[in-house]
């Protein structure tokens, strides 16, 4: 396939909610990877504090409004060859099927790059991917597509309650709602059906409790594909993957339920035509294990494709872009390694968790409840030698004044009961509840039956409250203060677990030789070495690791 000269590359727009820094970090990759190739590029997002819009990024930038009317301008003046749209979020993918619909880029001779528009409309028209997906043979959830409040009814009534109604051509769950009952769903079904572009929503049998798991694929035009990850939310179905906790690689899939999802997921990229680069989100029962179903794929870079680049190593959006150009995966060379191709599948010797934050303090009147509508601001990402280790640096990482999960608001004394409405309500940082709940008293089987998360997950904090009770009632003996370190207590959470300051936890554990290693992220855990300096710091380990660059 022959290279464009010049290629438009469509922003996200304004930073907000669902739409952040992720989109920045997707477009400067992009932006790199066709300036690699010599090719002049064009980028459209009206947003200053972004790295892209600065001078070394594109050829020219345009900061004006992302709508139909002034891109046909830019397209008209510029004359693109090209045009990519999976590196702006749901508002470049949105932009790009209209100007496809409206004529604009048959007009100009502007070529798609990247997943097709077909493929596009497939996978965010629910109707539409819902067909897509079952001649694909690809299990997905009982539902009907509605276009009215009556039909939305008869729909509910045909399904059975709980429902959930998801709104085509939106992000972050904009709109979309659960409904345990016909009067939950005559109340709110009008504001979705306002918010979708296309005013299709689907009306589908909620999953309640069900295990939410996502695998970030690249594919390009041939048909050649890569699973990059498999993350894993610590949060059941009902809450949106934004607002999860979420850990990589998969904890709690034995290795024929990762293969089986894997090779579903490969199925969806087929069914939509993908090129380049896609996150597919499956559902998975915790009972019946064998029974999964596929929710939705986004044929674009995303939040998780962002958290799943960093937390791999694996530059995502960058061999995207190489793909939609019209290579094949294995021409393309993954810049941590410098060696290997993009077909090499990562393997991790480490645990990512990533942390969301939420700033609703500042809204009088917000739900605190999370649902399946976004309202995290923004995340963080903790990597460590085991999942307590990761989930305490996230924790202190997201800025919110814990030093991890037995910190201050651990230490606070109330009634069990009220932590255990919090974990219920599913209020914003539940590990941190599920730790207090522990030490008041709670059972592994109170948090599953408020939280519906994996026991797995439970088990892990209690294993960091019981360490902490222990420090709180021996003090910092030597081996407990090596052990703390291990699963991540920092010398500040140590402190005030014991009494102490942070200065002399610090001289103690320097006394007894207590102290980090720096281990090097190559994505193929340690096979090839990486010319990449990508390093974490860990109490688990004897010795640094040598950089290969």
């Amino acid at each position: 396939m022959e290279h464009p000269s010049k290629v438009l590359v469509i922003g996200s727009g304004a930073i907000k909610i669902a739409e952040a820094a992720e989109f920045d970090y997707s477009g400067s990759q992009a932006l790199k990877a066709l300036r690699e190739e010599g090719i002049r590029t064009v980028l459209v997002n009206p947003n200053i504090a972004t790295i892209q819009t600065s001078s070394r990024m594109a050829d020219r930038v345009y900061l004006g409004p992302l709508d139909v009317w002034y891109l046909e301008k830019v397209i008209e003046a510029e004359r693109p060859d090209g045009v990519m749209i999976g590196f702006g979020g749901q508002t470049a993918l949105s932009l790009g099927v209209r100007l496809e619909e409206e004529g604009v880029l048959g007009r100009y001779g502007v070529r798609v790059l990247g997943t097709p528009i077909e493929g596009v409309k497939r996978a965010l028209s629910r109707s539409l991917f819902r067909e897509a997906m079952r001649r694909a043979g690809v299990p997905v959830p009982p539902s009907i597509p509605v276009t009215s409040v009556e039909d939305a009814l008869r729909a509910g009534d045909e399904i059975g309650y709980p429902v959930i109604a998801r709104v085509s051509f939106n992000l972050g769950g904009g709109g979309s709602f659960i409904a345990w009952s016909r009067g939950e769903l005559e109340r709110w079904i009008t504001r979705a059906l306002a918010q979708s572009e296309t005013r299709e929503v689907l009306i589908e049998k909620y999953l309640h409790h069900w295990r939410e798991i996502e695998y970030e694929v690249v594919r390009d035009a041939w048909g050649d594909r890569a699973a990059v990850a498999c993350l894993e939310n610590m949060d059941p179905m009902g809450v949106h993957t934004g607002d999860s906790f979420v850990v990589a690689p998969c904890q709690t899939l034995n290795d024929r339920e990762y293969q089986l999802l894997r090779t579903s997921s490969f199925s969806v990229a087929e069914a939509i035509m993908m090129v380049g680069e896609g996150n597919v989100q499956l559902a998975q029962n915790p009972v019946n294990r064998d029974e999964f179903y596929v929710i939705e794929v986004n044929p674009r870079m995303s939040r998780s494709s962002a958290l799943a680049s960093k937390a791999t190593g694996y530059p995502l959006a960058y061999i995207a872009a190489k793909l939609a150009l019209g290579y094949r995966i294995y021409e393309v060379l993954n810049t941590i390694t410098g060696r290997t191709c993009a077909c090499f599948e990562p393997s991790l010797d480490y645990i990512v968790v990533k942390a969301p934050r939420w700033d609703l303090d500042k809204f009088e009147g917000a739900q605190r409840g999370l649902d399946s509508e976004m309202k995290s601001i923004g995340e963080a990402m903790g990597i460590g030698r085991n999942i307590a280790e990761a989930l305490q640096k996230a924790v202190r990482m997201i800025d919110i004044g814990e030093e991890g999960l037995t910190g201050r608001y651990y230490l606070e004394d109330e009634p069990l009961e009220r932590v255990i409405e919090r974990l219920a309500r599913r209020e914003p940082y539940w590990p941190l509840h599920a730790a207090k709940a522990l030490r008041l008293g709670a059972s592994i089987e109170d948090l599953y039956k408020a939280t519906g998360v994996d026991r797995f997950f439970l088990l892990q904090i209690k294993k960091i409250v019981d360490l902490a009770e222990e420090l709180r009632a021996r003090g910092p003996e030597p081996q407990l203060l090596a052990e703390a370190k291990r699963l991540g207590f920092s010398d500040e959470q140590i402190a005030l677990l014991t009494g102490s300051t942070r200065r002399r936890i610090e001289e103690e554990r320097r006394r007894l030789g207590v102290g980090p290693v720096s281990k090097l992220i190559d994505t193929l855990a340690g096979e090839w070495d990486a010319v990449s300096n990508y390093r974490y710091l860990t109490y688990n380990g004897y010795m640094d690791d040598e950089w290969g660059g």
